[in-house]
């Protein structure tokens, strides 16, 4: 029997139970359960159903006038009753998903001091920085998966100070929602770095270190307390690093993959669900990925992690890695990067194109998007610049003149900061692009057909790969186990059967994707050698029952 199957007991009664947000059942709990555990009187007489609750909680969720108050409902449900929360968002999750993630959240991020209601994760400022290994110890839980922030690069609305932990409650909720991990075995930590924002500095409401960032000789040091009380307290958990500013992204990521269990979601998350996407707009424009040329609006940490991963499957299907990246250029607001720039990032330098090929072009400057376009020619061009507006209407004119399904995507988000719109996009294009975005957006209507715009949102991705680790036991997240993810969610792209259909499945079959990704994750951890092995059955077997399901267990209460 699964251990999510079993009864809960527990030494709680009365009002503290009904405190305790992940064993509180409310009006579901039997009148067994209300005599045994001393709740007769507290509660409502009438005994409800989950389902029941459900239709309940949605109603009043459906009330809200705002996304704002909508949010900030589920987010009172969440922390009074988990397993109805859950219930509740896997019943909705369409409707939902933008309300706890983005674009909402980003929203939540930036009012989080005046949203604060209860204690929820781990807040580790600076100046107690000798008290991390007791703050971790006061968590007697075991904890299976961390999203951590430091609040620096909070989605594109920069530097958030500890409102960050917003987007580390959001990303559990769906590690849990979808990926099926246990709510009581996550956690989220915000590293309170101090903040530059001058308006969270100003802010007499503001509940975190009122101090500006500390300098990189003292937040390397702090980050390695950091991952060893982790490493010391929970072994064995799964760490994702989650916003931080693309001076430290990389950095951190390079030097701690090795050490722990860990990944960046903004750049291997990204990556994975962005090849997938392109993967499956390749088929659908009838191409493969090793002869495609692939234009970055932005060289951050980001786009390179999108344009590494490429260039991994590109040799992976033939091309030598000279000739793979010669087919990614990267732009930022220099224009192209190439190797006669002095001032890049370790990881931007890896992805330069050549000088000397680029002045045969005749540009009077240095090349940028336009540029690019004319010359090279890409087959795809992929926005992750957070700036508005970039593709404009001569971009996506060009790119269309150039390819019969030019693709596009436009990733950056929230949708202020998006490159274009997807109206814009067919609109321009006359409905030929193949577009995959970063935030979510309707149907469009165009020449009298409907088309559904795929979100490349990492829900595709994550979940699937908490639970992949965890069922399998591995002990890090290797490129290989990524490039595993991304290839499995291609597979089930809707457009490789219709070209005309959205480049991602539907939300409603999330669940039966994330388990089939899970699945190629924890194979590909076993044949690295970074997970015991089993038999396939088995396998399919410990991810079912490592899976959490949001249903009422019966409580107990305990003998001692």
């Amino acid at each position: 029997m699964s251990e999510h199957n079993q009864s809960i007991h527990t030494g709680l009664t009365g009002r503290l139970l009904l405190e305790n947000s992940f064993l509180n059942k409310g009006t579901a709990f039997s009148m067994e359960e209300r005599s045994e555990l001393e709740l007769h009187g507290l509660l409502p007489p009438r005994v409800e159903s989950l389902e029941e609750q459900c239709h309940r909680a949605y109603k009043s969720f459906s009330a809200k006038q705002t996304p704002m108050l909508k949010h900030i409902y589920l987010r009172a449900l969440q922390d009074t009753n988990e397993t109805l929360f859950y219930a509740l968002l896997q019943r909705h999750l369409q409707e939902m998903l933008p309300i706890i993630y983005t674009p909402v959240v980003g929203q939540a991020c930036q009012r989080f001091s005046d949203l604060y209601r209860r204690p929820r994760g781990v807040f580790i400022a600076y100046p107690q920085r000798e008290h991390i290994k007791a703050m971790l110890t006061n968590f007697k839980r075991n904890i299976e998966v961390i999203v951590v922030t430091d609040g620096e690069r909070i989605l594109g609305l920069g530097d958030q100070g500890i409102g960050g932990m917003g987007i580390c409650i959001g990303k559990l909720s769906l590690y849990s929602a979808v990926g099926g991990i246990a709510p009581n075995k996550t956690l989220p930590i915000a590293l309170d770095c101090g903040t530059n924002s001058r308006q969270l500095l100003n802010d007499p409401n503001y509940l975190g270190w009122r101090h500006e960032r500390i300098s990189d000789d003292e937040y390397y040091p702090f980050l390695e307390e950091f991952i060893c009380a982790v490493k010391q307290r929970w072994p064995k958990a799964l760490l994702q690093f989650e916003d931080f500013a693309i001076n430290h992204a990389t950095p951190l990521l390079e030097k701690y993959r090795g050490a722990l269990c860990c990944f960046n979601d903004d750049i291997q998350g990204t990556a994975a669900v962005t090849t997938a996407s392109l993967l499956a707009a390749a088929s659908a424009a009838g191409k493969s990925l090793e002869e495609m040329t692939v234009a970055f609006l932005g060289a951050g940490s980001a786009g390179c992690g999108i344009a590494e991963q490429l260039i991994r499957l590109m040799v992976g299907r033939g091309l030598s890695e000279e000739e793979a990246r010669q087919r990614i250029f990267m732009i930022d607001h220099c224009g192209v990067l190439h190797d006669g720039m002095t001032d890049l990032h370790p990881f931007q330098q890896r992805l330069v194109q050549r000088y000397d090929d680029l002045s045969r072009w005749g540009c009077a400057d240095n090349p940028g998007l336009v540029e690019v376009i004319t010359h090279a020619r890409p087959d795809a061009i992929i926005g992750v610049s957070g700036q508005p507006g970039l593709f404009t209407q001569e971009v996506i004119e060009t790119m269309a003149q150039h390819h019969e399904r030019p693709i596009i995507f436009p990733l950056s988000n929230p949708i202020s900061q998006v490159e274009a719109t997807p109206e814009q996009i067919i609109t321009w294009s006359e409905g030929r692009a193949l577009i995959a975005t970063g935030s979510p957006f309707e149907p469009v209507e165009f020449g009298g057909k409907r088309y559904k715009v795929a979100q490349c949102n990492n829900i595709y991705i994550f979940p699937g790969l908490g639970l992949g680790v965890l069922a399998s036991g591995a002990t890090r997240v290797s490129d290989g186990m990524l490039d595993a993810a991304a290839e499995q969610l291609a597979t089930v792209s809707p457009a490789i059967t219709n070209p005309e259909a959205p480049l991602l499945p539907e939300l409603h079959c999330i669940h039966q994707v994330t388990d089939e990704i899970a699945i190629a994750v924890a194979r590909k951890a076993q044949e690295e050698g970074l997970a015991p092995p089993c038999e396939q059955a088995a396998l399919e077997a410990n991810v079912k029952a490592k899976r959490w399901n949001a249903e009422y267990r019966p409580v107990c209460l305990s003998d001692s």
